[in-house]
């Protein structure tokens, strides 16, 4: 309830956001708090028991085994430490929420409204992505800090966290494209980003396409509840589209994020004509961030006054608490988020 109590706060800026933003103590406090409640969790999370199978075949192998392994570059680097180590799924949990909270934290520290961006982050990117989807959690911890990188105008910048976004999971490289559509002038840093984007392709996806293929689409296997989370990157973009003029961007962000809110709903016909719904499910979720930066931005659009905005910030915030109340008691698999457990208060009482 922390973020939501916080975003009636006044807007920590108006107009476009500087270049940096130190963070506040308090959400110096909370990124600590989040590491250790999504890094320490115990049994929490539908694939759970999947990575706890990753790390005790970690524990069989050399480090050039466990490399050779398929999967994803940094992550199994980092489970085989881990397990070296002695920390186990713990210590691997540990730094890739650490990864994933820094990456929310700075994306969010760039909103007029950070603690109204956490709000709209903690029922799903939060809870069921960073505490369920362990790898595509950190690479979108990563993308939202090439996101933040490339709305200050560090188009470089951007293409480094996607590229290390990749190496935790593959299909973060699908935001390279995305560099086409930043509205800067600056074609020799595009091109450099392009074509980087091109070599991590070739090195990375070229086998995993074939499995992505044969897992996904030519099995036709169906997420249940993609169409929610596709609305749900499509509220925002509707939003965005219909109002970007009131939105004070300056012009290239405001190109870029029309043009992530064009995917975002090009993604609803995507889910209509793909024979996988997990598949467009996937990779949607890298425009998760979209309904971070739209929906904390909103109240300022509508309103200048702080007092006159406090309406719809409640707006905002009553759909981030409808978000958790359905997924928490409709969603097929929140059973295996609850009870939420935590593993040195476990550790304790065994």
């Amino acid at each position: 309830m922390v973020p939501w109590l916080a975003a009636i706060g006044k807007p920590r800026f108006v107009g476009f956001a500087p270049a940096e933003h130190s963070l506040t103590f308090g959400l110096l406090l909370y990124f600590v708090m989040l590491v250790l409640i999504v890094g320490l969790r115990h049994q929490v999370g539908g694939d759970w028991y999947s990575y706890l199978n990753m790390v005790d075949a970690a524990l069989q192998q050399s480090f050039e085994g466990a490399m050779a392994e398929p999967g994803d570059t940094a992550y199994k680097a980092l489970t085989w430490i881990s397990v070296q180590s002695g920390t186990g799924i713990y210590g691997v949990n540990l730094v890739c929420a650490f990864l994933f909270a820094y990456g929310l934290l700075v994306f969010c520290r760039n909103s007029p409204r950070p603690w109204l961006s956490i709000a709209v982050a903690v029922p799903y990117l939060v809870i069921v992505v960073a505490m369920g989807y362990t790898r595509q959690g950190v690479a979108i911890g990563l993308i939202m800090l090439a996101l933040a990188a490339l709305d200050n105008s560090k188009m470089l910048t951007f293409g480094v966290w996607v590229v290390v976004a990749s190496l935790f999971h593959k299909t973060a490289l699908i935001m390279i494209p995305m560099a086409i559509f930043s509205g800067r002038k600056n074609w020799v840093a595009i091109l450099g980003v392009l074509l980087t984007g091109l070599l991590m392709f070739y090195l990375l996806l070229v086998e995993y396409i074939e499995t992505f293929v044969v897992g996904y689409i030519d099995t036709q296997y169906a997420s249940s509840g993609a169409t929610v989370r596709i609305a749900m990157n499509a509220l925002p973009a509707f939003v965005f589209l219909i109002f970007r003029s009131k939105f004070n961007l300056t012009e290239a962000q405001r190109v870029f994020w029309s043009w992530m809110s064009i995917w975002g709903l090009i993604f609803i016909f995507l889910l209509a004509m793909s024979p996988s719904s997990t598949a467009v499910d996937r990779v949607a979720l890298y425009w998760i961030p979209l309904q971070l930066y739209v929906l904390s931005r909103w109240p300022a659009a509508m309103a200048q006054a702080h007092n006159a905005q406090l309406p719809w910030v409640a707006v905002v915030l009553a759909y981030s608490l409808a978000v958790q109340f359905i997924w928490l008691f409709y969603a097929d698999h929140s059973g295996a988020w609850v009870p939420y457990q935590f593993y040195p208060w476990v550790w304790l009482w065994q």
